[in-house]
C-alpha cells in the first residue's frame, strides 16, 4: 500500500438541520482499502443541490450532512490494487461514490443509473456509515469514481466540471446533440447553464441564452460567448424565436412554466431538464404532440 502519514480523523463544514447554516464538525474516515484513494481536499465547487439538502428541500436530508460533490484535491494514500493513481496526483471526485456493480447500468459502465448507486453525502456507504462530502479536509474514496485532473488545470476550474459540467454534457452527447452547426437554448444562467453555454459554444452551436432578466445579459455575450441572449417575458422575442432551436437545456431549480419555451422548438426538438425540483411540473401535452418535440431528462 502506498501511503504517508495519514490522519484519519478530519473536520468538515456540516449542517445539522435545515436551517442552511454549516458549522464545524470532526468526524473519522474509513481506513483505506486496497481499491481506496485517500485524498486530502484542496477545494470543493458549490452547487445549487447542496442547498437544497443542507435545508431538506427534498426532504431526504439526514443530519449532520457534510456537503460538497465538486472535489478535487491531491492523493496521500492508495489501496493495494489501486494502479491508476499515486501518491502526489491531483484528481477529482463528483456526486457518486459507490454502486452494486452487477446491474445492467453499472456493466455498461452508466453507474449513474444503478438503482443501489451511493452518493457522495447524504447516503450511507456499504459499511453502514454515512458519506460525507467535499466541504471538508479529507476523503477517502473507491478509484471507480476518482479521476485524474489533466496537468495546468487548476483546481478550482475543475471542481465545477465534475458535477455541473458532466450534468450539461452528458444530454448533449446521449441525445446526439455533439453535431455543429445546431441551434440550442440555455435556459437560466446559473453554475449547469454557464457550462452548457461553454460546451455548446466548443461543438459549434448558435446558443441563445433565455434569462428572467437582463442582470447577466453582458455576462452571457461578452464573458461567455453566447449569440443572443432573451427575456423570457418579452413575448415579441419569444415569438420571433418560435420554432428556430433545436433542443433547450432547461437548468433553472425552481417551478417554472415549460410552454413557453416548448413553443420555440422546431420539429423533433428536445427539451432537456436539468433543474433539481421539489414541486411538480405541468405542461398541456398538446404542446409536445402536435410539434413532434421531447421533454426529457438525464
Amino acid at each position: 500500500m502506498g501511503k504517508m502519514e495519514v490522519e484519519r480523523k478530519t473536520t468538515g463544514l456540516a449542517a445539522r438541520d435545515p436551517s442552511g447554516l454549516l458549522s464545524p464538525y470532526t468526524y473519522t474516515l474509513r481506513e483505506t482499502g486496497p481499491e481506496d484513494v485517500h485524498i486530502r481536499i484542496i477545494c470543493c465547487g458549490i452547487c445549487h443541490t447542496d442547498l437544497h439538502h443542507t435545508k431538506n428541500d427534498l426532504g431526504t436530508s439526514n443530519y449532520p450532512m457534510v456537503p460538497g460533490h465538486e472535489v478535487v484535491g491531491e492523493v496521500v494514500e492508495v489501496g493495494s490494487g489501486v494502479s491508476k493513481f499515486t501518491i502526489g496526483d491531483i484528481v477529482g471526485v463528483g456526486c457518486l461514490v459507490g454502486c452494486c456493480g452487477g446491474c445492467s447500468p453499472c456493466e455498461r459502465d452508466l453507474e449513474q443509473y444503478c438503482p443501489k448507486k451511493i452518493w457522495s453525502y447524504n447516503d450511507v456507504y456499504i459499511d453502514g456509515q454515512p458519506t460525507q462530502g467535499g466541504f471538508a479536509r479529507a476523503t477517502v474514496v473507491h478509484q471507480k469514481f476518482v479521476v485524474k485532473i489533466p496537468e495546468g488545470m487548476a483546481a478550482e476550474q475543475a471542481a465545477p466540471l465534475l458535477c455541473a459540467g458532466v450534468t450539461v454534457y452528458s444530454p448533449l452527447s446521449h441525445f446526439g446533440l455533439k453535431k455543429p452547426a445546431l441551434r440550442g437554448g440555455i435556459l437560466g444562467l446559473g453554475g449547469v447553464g454557464h457550462m452548457g453555454v461553454k460546451f455548446a459554444k466548443a461543438m459549434g452551436h448558435h446558443v441563445t441564452v433565455i434569462s428572467s432578466s437582463n442582470k447577466k445579459r453582458e455576462e452571457a455575450l461578452q464573458d461567455l460567448g453566447a449569440d443572443d441572449y432573451v427575456i423570457g417575458s418579452d413575448q415579441s422575442k419569444m415569438n420571433e424565436l418560435a420554432d428556430s432551436m433545436d433542443y433547450i437545456i432547461d437548468t433553472v431549480p425552481v417551478h417554472h412554466a415549460l410552454e413557453p419555451y416548448l413553443s420555440l422548438l422546431r420539429l423533433d426538438g428536445k427539451l432537456i431538464l436539468m433543474g433539481v425540483i421539489n414541486n411538480p411540473l405541468q405542461f398541456l401535452s398538446p404542446m409536445v404532440m402536435i410539434g413532434e418535440t421531447f421533454i426529457k431528462t438525464n
